[in-house]
């Protein structure tokens, strides 16, 4: 048995826990028919289409070729296939060639991807978050001239941040840009770790470019952003930029991991100079949600795949499948992932309502909890294939070595716990934490009795990290961030699953099967996950001090 998308599971935490009819009124084209065509639709391209490549591509992996990265044997057409459907500009623009759905919509179609083919899924990913700085900070003509045609899937972007010196301290890079008499900059410099930076996939590709101006100041303030085309917008002829080499990985080996060289290549400023952070966190905001989906979306093929073939091994006369300790890994990978898949979903259902302080809240706790979540599912998932799991044959092993990328790119884990502690809760002195615990506390206390009030009272073991968290030391602080963070996802998965049982009965898709089902798994997330909420405040409250000398 192949992958198939969750249709069930996505409606659910789509319109039952993350509320998506509520932005009915911003989105009047978008109604139950037309969600369930999309998800069908984009459940068969890869079902049928990309994860029948997906083990291919893992094995052969991508060949440079001179300057020019080979994709894996039957990417073109996959890529071709994706771009003729219309799937790259689901939520985008209009005005540009895209269909205006709610970001929630997309989210959920690119989970779906990324479940199938988490290589080829990356492609795209990156293609949004150049849409989306060119959407928010690109000048007009830049506008026209670029965003129909990556938002029709003709030409593909990149985010081109990191070089081998600079890590991801963006304050230290040193690639230049140097005016040119015509408005354009001679950029030069190398850029590392970009995906698909180089490929044969699509007619040109948009890089998106950090370099420091002559003459701008040392440090993050001294940096601006630059679209940087492989192909020169003038007479189309190949501009100074180039793979010099691709990484060899531990996993997404279908993903080519170039290092660029920019050798005076022409670029054009987007945004003001010196303003390039601004655009760059407009593409790692975006980035990283998605990053948080992928967590998800490997770890809904993880499952899958481990569930099929608990139902087919036989063990001591039995299938595996009938062992309470493969019940039980399955279980908890399954209700991990609906809780993770409703964090995202409502994240973007926030971004789609304008509910600024919600979303910011939600995007480091997203990227990270959901992205361990994926490590946490697709190791369970080998461990369920037993010694099938750990050798390439069983094919498990890939799902985890894929899922392990996610913690690291777009932002460590790390850094999205800095990010939470240092820029959210102590930004708002922790008005958005508490008002997510008291939302938490709300829809606990109306299911108490399917196990609600393991999440009033993991809102209140919340509620205490999040004192200490304010009141203590920096260092302190950050030494018990990371295990905050965690904590806060627990709680948010466990909010939008409480909702999603309250408001479920309102919808015709959630049928009684469908309910009994989900209520099943929020029972098993209370008990498993949500019960060792106050546990984990000992952990946070640490300190810096106990941390044993290096």
């Amino acid at each position: 048995m192949g992958y198939r998308a969750p249709v069930g599971d996505m409606r659910f935490a789509l319109e039952a826990c993350a509320d998506l009819w509520s932005l009915k009124h911003q989105f009047a084209d978008i109604d139950a028919d037309l969600l369930e065509a999309i998800l069908d639709g984009a459940g068969a391209l890869a079902a049928d289409t990309l994860a029948p490549i997906n083990r291919a591509g893992d094995r052969s992996g991508v060949s440079l070729e001179g300057d020019v990265v080979v994709a894996a044997r039957g990417f073109k057409q996959a890529y071709a296939a994706f771009a003729e459907a219309g799937w790259q500009g689901l939520a985008a623009d209009p005005a540009y060639g895209g269909q205006g759905l709610p970001r929630a919509v997309a989210l959920a179609v690119f989970e779906t991807i990324h479940s199938a083919n988490m290589s080829f899924g990356l492609l795209p990913m990156l293609t949004l978050g150049a849409i989306e700085a060119i959407e928010r900070h690109g000048a007009p003509d830049q506008k026209e001239f670029y965003l129909a045609k990556l938002i029709s899937g003709e030409w593909t972007g990149t985010m081109n941040l990191t070089e081998p010196q600079a890590g991801s301290d963006l304050g230290a890079l040193v690639t230049k840009a140097t005016p040119q008499a015509d408005g354009s900059y001679a950029i030069t410099g190398q850029k590392i770790f970009i995906t698909w930076g180089e490929h044969d996939l699509a007619a040109n590709i948009v890089h998106l470019v950090l370099a420091r101006i002559d003459g701008a100041p040392m440090g993050s303030k001294g940096i601006s952003m630059f679209i940087v085309p492989k192909f020169r917008d003038e007479d189309g002829s190949r501009n100074a930029v180039r793979c010099i080499g691709i990484e060899e990985k531990m996993g997404i080996h279908a993903s080519p991991t170039c290092t660029m060289a920019y050798e005076g290549a022409t670029g054009w400023l987007i945004g003001e100079e010196n303003k390039g952070l601004a655009a760059m966190f407009t593409m790692m905001n975006a980035a990283r949600l998605n990053v948080g989906l992928q967590g998800v979306a490997v770890a809904e093929a993880a499952y899958q795949k481990a569930f099929a073939y608990a139902q087919e091994r036989k063990q001591g006369g039995a299938l595996i499948i009938e062992h309470p300790d493969v019940r039980r890994m399955l279980t908890h990978m399954r209700a991990k992932i609906q809780a993770g898949r409703a964090i995202c979903y409502a994240t973007a259902v926030a971004a789609d309502s304008g509910d600024k302080q919600r979303e910011d809240l939600l995007t480091p706790i997203a990227k990270a909890w959901c992205t361990e979540l994926g490590v946490e599912a697709a190791s369970l998932g080998v461990q369920v294939h037993g010694g099938m799991g750990y050798v390439e044959e069983g094919g498990a092993a890939q799902f985890y070595r894929d899922a392990r990328i996610a913690p690291i790119y777009e932002g460590t884990n790390g850094i999205q716990a800095i990010d939470l502690y240092g820029r959210k809760l102590l930004g708002d002195r922790g008005e958005a934490m508490r008002a997510l615990i008291d939302d938490a506390r709300e829809a606990g206390a109306a299911l108490k009795k399917t196990h609600g009030a393991r999440l009033v009272i993991a809102a209140d073991a919340l509620e205490e990290a999040t004192q200490y968290m304010l009141s203590a030391a920096r260092e302190d602080a950050l030494a018990g961030a990371f295990e905050y963070l965690m904590l806060a996802g627990d709680i948010a998965g466990g909010l939008y699953l409480a909702r999603g049982l309250a408001g479920a009965p309102r919808h015709a898709a959630m049928t009684k099967e469908i309910i009994a089902g989900q209520t099943a798994l929020f029972a098993y997330y209370a008990e498993a996950v949500l019960a060792r909420a106050p546990a984990r405040v000992t952990a946070i409250q640490i300190g810096a001090a106990a941390l044993p000398p290096i």
